[in-house]
């Protein structure tokens, strides 16, 4: 989608006119490329003293395309990557301080500031809780002032789980983060199978509901080019744009509506007669029908709510119920902003969409025993 601000503000005349009124002046992202490396440039790694992820963070970025500094380079840097795993208690934050004050201002446009951490609930006391969750304040307000594209994320590795970081870590300082940033992921102990950094789906089986256009069309790409094999579903009437999504691909198309009291179940044949179950299921159907609430009907109320969240729930309590969705596997659902802050005439989507966040959440620990997120 062509965005036309962004074309002017970046322009000659749009540069000039743009500072002069004090609008913002968006920066073209750079987005990932297929047969471009993900990462490239000088990335600049540090740690804090008694840090334990160095050997971890080194065997990762072995692996790309970048060339790794203890010391400032003389260029801007593509990454600035910290383990601060080592703060144990509130003067050592300093050491946070000492390491991004000299170099904040030469990360590259669209560069990457990644800080590493331990999650306060694991921590030895609650001095170095309160420091590690400090972190989080750091990197929200680093990825506010950067600017320039530049995105600043928080990673918080358990104990044990050191081994664990490679994919999230490539994730954040690449390309593909590029909408990601201030955000606190945490990576807890687990089983990681070996698998090829460019196509890590190679063998699995993925389900994009709504996937005839849109973000959902997007989703069932990335997830084919990760090495997927992607079952697009969408409702009947969105038939001809959904088997272009799933031959363009290389997927299969599913006709059905989600709200269907019958759609659990024929999802879950299809699933298990044509595929070895599902690995990933992609929870991404959503609708709209937006009125203040003095003027919503109940139809209207009801319906987003059934598409948005129900049909989820139904779909999923088949899926895990009856081991459709194989050991190790992944239910992602899209939210929305909506969800978060409100929004004005959407009483009935923001509800839907908070649910769904919450949903998620309360999913975890029984996802986590089946080896899953």
């Amino acid at each position: 989608m062509t965005d036309r601000y962004q074309q002017f503000a970046t322009s000659g005349l749009g540069r000039k006119i743009v500072k002069q009124l004090g609008l913002p002046a968006p920066v073209p992202l750079r987005r990932r490329r297929p047969g471009k490396p993900d990462l490239a440039g000088t990335v600049l790694v540090g740690a804090a003293e008694g840090g334990r992820l160095d050997k971890a963070v080194t065997d990762v970025l072995a692996g790309a395309d970048v060339e790794v500094r203890s010391e400032p380079a003389e260029e801007r840097h593509r990454a600035l990557i910290f383990d601060a795993t080592g703060v144990k208690h509130s003067t050592q934050l300093r050491a946070v301080y000492e390491f991004f004050h000299p170099v904040i201002r030469r990360v590259d446009t669209c560069g990457r500031v990644i800080v590493l951490g331990t999650p306060p609930e694991d921590a030895d006391d609650p001095r170095e809780a309160a420091a590690q969750r400090g972190l989080e304040g750091f990197v929200k307000s680093v990825g506010k002032e950067a600017g320039r594209g530049v995105t600043a994320n928080l990673v918080y590795v358990a104990p044990g789980a050191e081994n664990g970081i490679g994919s999230t870590l490539r994730f954040l300082a690449s390309h593909r983060s590029a909408y990601v940033s201030g955000q606190p992921v945490r990576i807890t102990p687990a089983e990681i199978p070996d698998s090829d950094p460019e196509r890590p789906l190679e063998g699995q089986t993925a389900l994009v509901t709504g996937a005839a256009r849109g973000i959902g069309a997007v989703i069932a790409e990335v997830l084919a080019g990760y090495g997927a094999e992607v079952v697009c579903l969408d409702i009947p009437a969105a038939g001809g744009d959904l088997a272009r999504v799933a031959n363009q691909i290389g997927g299969s198309a599913l006709q059905l509506d989600i709200t269907g009291a019958d759609a659990p179940r024929i999802i879950a044949q299809h699933l298990t007669s044509r595929h070895d179950g599902l690995d990933i299921m992609v929870h991404n159907a959503g609708i709209t029908r937006d009125k203040t609430l003095g003027r919503m009907s109940e139809q209207q109320w009801e319906s987003v709510i059934d598409v948005n969240l129900a049909s989820q729930e139904r779909i999923d309590d088949v899926l895990l119920g009856e081991d459709v969705l194989n050991d190790g596997g992944r239910i992602v659902s899209v939210s929305s902003i909506s969800g978060i802050a409100g929004n004005a005439g959407q009483t009935n989507y923001a509800t839907s969409k908070a649910a769904v966040a919450g949903r998620v959440v309360s999913l975890a620990p029984a996802m986590r025993e089946r080896n899953g997120t």
